[in-house]
């Protein structure tokens, strides 16, 4: 584990001296920004405070939210896995299974930090209509009981509110935010290795679209289904597409037959040791011909 550690603490040195990792983060200050916009127009309507994390939770809570954030992680994987001039020198004494654990090590942890990010800045930028404590807002009450709240897309309904308290509701929807987020860093890692870095971004674009075409009203448009039978297809839909494994507003609360948080965990944790077996087979193969990096 020292020499795990050792390729983790190499692999963040200038990380934040990056003008890539800066863009990064810039880009998604400013997408956050026009995001929360709904929640603080939410509160302006009503004149209503929020809770500190209700702007997280109805930022975040619909599935085009988190394939736009979660987009930007591809230029944070981009350089997966990080090969330098020191490379050599690590392959030398340690084995490439150590290094590959490393990278994913990195990946968990870059996705993380970003996470992170995302939740500090949308508080941030509402914080003047925000309280600290652990109770639904009447914002989120008004919101639930009217139609604004299906406009707006924001998963504050009344299942939400008898099952769970704003704290645990923004923790569950970081769980499936980061476990998203690591599925798409293992997936680029995986055929980065394949095959290249032109496939490593093509793969997480299309991981990105295939999310964003599985989506309830067009596939029912596409197979001619009635308004009645939308719910066979929110049902489908629920449980195939990664992307709405990721949104919460797309599981069960006890009244529907959609996926738990848990049973969605469960399958991002079986697509992650896909990709990790995978990835461990093609290092056997990998050549590491270049360590001039980027």
């Amino acid at each position: 584990m020292k020499s795990v550690f050792a390729v983790l603490r190499w692999n963040f040195l200038g990380f934040l001296k990056n003008p890539r990792i800066l863009l990064t983060f810039l880009f998604s200050f400013i997408l956050c920004f026009f995001l929360s916009e709904r929640a603080m127009q939410a509160a302006e309507y009503y004149d209503s405070p929020m809770q500190a994390f209700e702007p997280f939770i109805w930022t975040f809570g619909d599935t085009v939210s988190i394939l736009l954030c979660t987009m930007l992680l591809i230029l944070l994987f981009i350089d997966l896995p990080k090969l330098s001039p020191f490379t050599p020198y690590l392959l030398l004494r340690m084995k490439k299974s150590q290094w590959l654990f490393a990278q994913f090590l990195y990946i968990i942890c870059a996705a993380l930090l970003y996470m992170g990010y995302v939740f500090f800045v949308t508080g941030i930028l509402c914080m003047k209509k925000t309280y600290i404590g652990n109770i639904w807002s009447k914002t989120a009450a008004l919101l639930a009981y009217s139609e604004m709240g299906k406009q707006m897309s924001v998963p504050s309904t009344v299942k939400v509110m008898e099952s769970t308290s704003p704290a645990a509701c923004s923790l569950q929807i970081m769980l499936l935010f980061v476990c998203y987020a690591l599925t798409l860093g293992f997936l680029m890692l995986f055929f980065q290795m394949k095959i290249g870095k032109k496939a490593s971004v093509a793969a997480g674009l299309s991981y990105s679209l295939i999310g964003f075409l599985l989506d309830p009203d067009t596939l029912a448009h596409l197979l001619q289904k009635e308004e009645y039978q939308m719910y066979q297809m929110r049902r489908l839909v629920g449980w195939i597409s990664p992307l709405n494994h990721a949104t919460y507003g797309m599981h069960d609360f006890g009244y529907d037959a959609l996926p738990s948080i848990w049973q969605s965990c469960a399958v991002f944790l079986g697509i992650l040791l896909v990709f990790a077996y995978l990835s461990f087979r093609t290092l056997k193969q990998y050549h590491f011909h270049s360590f001039t990096g980027e």
